[in-house]
This record gives structure tokens, C-alpha cells and sequence, in this order.
């Protein structure tokens, strides 16, 4: 299978280590900073057969790739996708899938009109943690579910935003729910039944008055189905990352995954008592070298089988949606200062340009 990287920044390691994992015939990377595709080369070994392009459209004509995945700021993110869909290509898109509710829907649509496989990029559903809660929150062991808390505590000094000029921005990122905190917020809004009723937040920009968006969200989630969520995220934790963690209170099960990315089972409790608590935290432990864990490989190993037998993705357009809307309507809390009913019909963190001064 034919396979391109657009965008080679900061995650791009991740997605060509996944590829090349995955066997796929790599025939393009591109970027309009060649120093970073040259990077990428050299640190990877891709041989003269890996084309480099600092043109996508040029790259999608002569390479005709069947798998694309786009790695560049998130505010490109909808209009090359819509663009590689048009040129016959399947999508792995970076987390968020998009900035706006209605570039997704546009991304949803043109998908099902070429019935073309878009995957959104949450690698953390991947976990092996992420993976055993799943299957009890599908097997009903949490009986009634209560509530859930999606707590991400990192830091990003303003050397992580010079590297870049987009971080930070309303038109091209967003704040530390958008980019940092969005892989939580899609777990937990898919753990608890995935259907949300209305949503009331707040943000702020404490301490990095260099960005446009917040580097503080803190929000109360209603789910349909009658639990909550909580929701608080940062990036202004000293001196660094402190942990990622996910709740789950039921009527009949405790669940807390931690560690770096939600990749380690700290409590295990159920009343069914159908496992040994000890012997879960070590079967599905891991301790990835960094916040992105290990959930890219498996992820692509979905998306191929998905394009070879004509499936959904696990991880679809769709869900890439939902955790993007969920991120919206605290943003659009927290700038009404009132509660959010959901579906959003429209909304882009544009709407939000100038909240903070800048």
C-alpha cells in the first residue's frame, strides 16, 4: 500500500515509525521546511525511493499515494484532507481532525461521497490500559456510570512555543485543550457513552501572555445518559509534565489510568471481582519515552486492515468530530459565560480570536 507523510514536525517520528512498522510501501514525505524532511531522512534512513516534496499537490499528483497521513498545524489540517480525498486517498489526520465544526462535516461528507477511510489521529484509545477499560465499560462491569475526570497536568515553556509561530494561535491551533488535552477529553467523552447533553467551562491564559488561546480549561460535562464528566487541563504545570489521568466512577467499578499518557492502570476495582487488581496493573502497563506512547503502530495496523476490508476505522472521522465539538462548546462557555447545549451546529476557535488581548 502506497503511503505519504505530510507535515514532518514534531510528531512525524511517531507516524514514520508507524509506517514503517506496518510494512507500507513509503513513497513520499512533504514539507514546506525541507530541513525538516531532511531530518526525518537522515533519522529514519528513507532511501532515494521516499520522494521529498514541499508541495502536496504536486506530491498527490506524481506519487498517488492510497494512504495519506497529514502531520502539519492543525489549521491545515481540513483543507489538505478535503484535497487528498479529492486525489482517491484514505486519511490518518493529527488530532484535532479539524478547527471548525464545519470543516469536519465537510471532511465527513466528502469521505462518505468517495468512500474513502479518514481515520482521526487519538492513538491513546490504542493503550493496552486504554484497551482493558474499554472492554469493561462494553461488558457493562461499571454497571451505572456515575462520572469520569480527564485530568491533564503539563507544561510547555515558551521555548516549545518559539520552535513553532502557529502554537498558541486561534487560526492555526488553539489553546492547551485543543492541542494538549484533546486525547483525554476524546477518552473520556467516549467512555462515558459518548452522547453529551450540555456543557458549562471556563479558561483562562495565566502564564503564557505570548499566545493568542488558554493555557488553563476547566469544565463540567452532562452526559445524556445521565453522568458527568470534569474536564481540567494545563500547560502551565513547573518545571514539567506532571501526569495525564482518567477517572471512571460506577455503581459497580473504579477505574484510574495514569502515567505519562494514560498508559498505566493505577486502580482496578470492580465488585464482579472477575481479574486480580495486581495482576491487571502489570499485564497492561507501559511506560512509553514519551506523552505520545505507543498507540500509532496499532492505529495504522486499523487503518489498513480497515482500507483492505472495507470497514470504519476504529478511530473514524466521526469520533475525531466528537472530541473536537466537546472542545468547542467549553470554549464557547467560557467566552457566553453560560451553559452549552449539545450538538454544535457551527463553531471554530476563530470565533475566539481576541478573547485573551492578543
Amino acid at each position: 500500500m502506497k503511503y505519504a507523510l505530510i507535515g514532518c514536525g514534531r510528531i512525524s517520528p511517531n507516524h514514520i515509525a508507524a509506517a514503517k512498522a506496518n510494512q507500507l510501501e513509503f513513497v513520499a514525505i512533504c514539507d514546506i521546511v525541507t530541513a525538516n524532511m531532511n531530518d526525518k531522512a537522515v533519522k529514519f534512513e528513507l532511501d532515494e525511493n521516499v520522494k521529498r516534496y514541499t508541495d502536496y499537490h504536486e506530491m498527490l499528483a506524481k506519487e498517488k499515494p492510497e494512504l495519506v497521513a497529514i502531520a502539519t498545524e492543525s489549521g491545515k489540517h481540513a483543507q489538505i484532507a478535503l484535497d487528498c480525498l479529492d486525489q482517491g486517498c484514505n486519511l490518518i489526520i493529527e488530532k484535532p481532525i479539524a478547527l471548525s465544526i464545519e470543516d469536519a462535516d465537510r471532511i465527513i461528507a466528502k469521505a462518505k461521497e468517495t468512500r474513502l477511510k479518514v481515520c482521526a489521529c487519538h492513538q491513546n484509545r490504542f493503550n493496552k490500559s486504554i484497551q482493558k477499560i474499554r472492554d469493561a465499560v462494553e461488558k457493562g462491569r461499571f454497571g451505572k456510570m456515575f462520572y469520569g475526570t480527564a485530568h491533564i497536568r503539563w507544561c510547555r515553556d515558551h521555548e516549545y512555543y518559539d520552535r513553532a509561530s502557529w502554537r498558541g494561535t486561534w487560526e492555526q491551533d488553539g489553546g492547551a485543550l485543543m492541542n494538549q488535552c484533546i486525547h483525554n477529553i476524546d477518552l473520556l467523552r467516549w467512555m462515558m457513552g459518548d452522547e453529551v447533553k450540555e456543557v458549562v467551562g471556563m479558561t483562562d491564559r495565566l502564564h503564557h501572555d505570548y499566545i493568542e488561546a488558554e493555557d488553563l480549561g476547566i469544565a463540567l460535562v452532562k452526559f445524556k445518559n445521565g453522568s458527568y464528566g470534569i474536564i481540567e487541563g494545563t500547560t502551565d504545570v513547573y518545571p514539567r509534565n506532571l501526569e495525564e489521568t482518567l477517572y471512571l466512577f460506577g455503581e459497580k467499578g473504579t477505574v484510574k489510568a495514569g502515567g505519562q499518557s494514560v498508559n498505566i492502570i493505577e486502580e482496578w476495582r470492580f465488585s464482579d471481582m472477575l481479574d486480580d487488581p495486581e495482576e491487571v496493573k502489570q499485564r497492561f502497563h507501559e511506560n512509553p519515552p514519551n506523552v505520545y506512547g505507543y498507540g500509532h503502530t496499532p492505529l495504522y495496523a486499523d487503518v489498513i486492515d480497515a482500507i483492505r476490508n472495507d470497514r470504519h476505522p476504529y478511530v473514524d472521522a466521526e469520533a475525531g468530530k466528537r472530541a473536537l465539538e466537546l472542545v468547542l462548546a467549553v470554549y464557547q462557555s467560557a467566552a457566553t459565560g453560560s451553559i452549552v447545549k449539545l450538538p454544535l451546529r457551527e463553531c471554530s476557535t476563530m470565533d475566539f480570536k481576541g478573547r485573551f488581548g492578543r
